[in-house]
């Protein structure tokens, strides 16, 4: 199982690092790409490559990223390794979206692994587009998913150490900017693909807020908040602080910048205007991030505070994926 940390540090050695000036688009494209949030993305974008690169779907390349992110990858915001809430207990969130509107969504999972493919279920084989908690679980198990325990050692430690000051506090970027502390909190995967016939498609999962109150659902799975995805404008997700997300609309925002003709990266830059315009104080605090795949496969990506940065893969970044910086408003040192 990896771990965000040695694909971060693999992929530097590998000089496969690339700095683009901030916010920055990647131009547009005439063949598949895929692009996810973090440094993670490196190993997602990998699994999403291997359909992207065969000529299969953008919705089943952005499935199998995400799948990768849940069981392959060893992160505390994400999947099987995902940490409890305050209650010591591990919910999952996912979902899934193609461009001409399809979706489904899960909340609060317990026990069942690849969040992503029972909200593709749910968009495949039931009327709904978001199903929660006990009920989620129940058609996940009617469907064919096994229910298995996810709680690692490690994440419940983990949450007996928090148990001893039960202090809830996220920081931004707490690792990057040398902090200790409670970070990588809020470092959703979300992923976003074009395939070679143009079409787009997006998932986002994530074991959201180490130590949220039980019951507690971020952007993640909410369609239009931290996913959102069509086919006549782009596709957008979202990271960091969820309730900002929300409150905002902000993966929708996104696209609908885009539709209105600005670049991705100006798109995301705006929605960033946004957030902070409503809460200029509380924005200090708080890390919010978006990044947009337009149309013509363009990207671009911003961030409220300097520390987020997205992977890229397509015909012309070969075996290795290329790790950009995304602009930021804020610095670490001035939150």
């Amino acid at each position: 199982m990896a771990t965000r940390r040695r694909f971060l540090q693999s992929s530097l050695a590998a000089g496969a690092a690339l700095a683009l000036p901030a916010g920055a688009n990647a131009p547009a494209t005439n063949g598949p790409r895929v692009v996810s949030t973090w440094d993670f993305g490196v190993g997602a974008n990998a699994a999403a490559w291997k359909v992207l690169g065969g000529g299969g779907s953008a919705l089943d390349a952005v499935e199998a990223g995400a799948r990768w992110a849940e069981s392959e990858l060893c992160n505390p915001t994400v999947g099987r390794c995902g940490n409890p809430d305050r209650d010591g207990v591990l919910t999952l969130d996912a979902s899934l979206m193609a461009g001409d509107g399809r979706c489904g969504a899960v909340a609060a999972l317990e026990d069942i692994d690849h969040p992503v493919s029972v909200a593709r279920a749910v968009m495949e084989k039931s009327p709904h587009v978001m199903l929660v908690g006990e009920g989620a679980q129940q058609f996940a198990l009617a469907n064919g998913f096994q229910k298995t325990p996810l709680l690692t050692d490690t994440a419940r430690q983990a949450w007996r150490e928090w148990l001893k000051t039960s202090q809830y506090a996220p920081q931004i970027n707490a690792e990057r900017a040398g902090r200790p502390g409670d970070h990588h909190n809020h470092d959703t995967l979300g992923i976003l693909a074009l395939d070679a016939q143009g079409r787009l498609a997006g998932a986002c999962t994530t074991s959201g807020m180490a130590w949220k109150l039980h019951g507690r659902v971020g952007d993640s799975p909410i369609i239009g908040a931290g996913l959102y995805v069509d086919q006549e404008a782009g596709a957008a997700t979202a990271s960091g602080v969820g309730e900002e997300m929300i409150r905002n609309a902000a993966s929708f925002l996104v696209v609908e910048l885009m539709r209105q003709g600005h670049s991705p990266a100006d798109a995301c830059r705006e929605a960033i205007d946004r957030v902070v315009r409503k809460r200029p104080q509380e924005s200090k605090r708080l890390q919010v991030c978006f990044l947009a795949l337009g149309r013509d496969g363009r990207v671009g990506a911003f961030a409220l505070h300097r520390g987020f940065v997205y992977a890229l893969q397509d015909n012309g970044a070969g075996p290795h994926d290329v790790l950009h910086d995304a602009g930021s408003i804020y610095t670490t040192e001035q939150a």
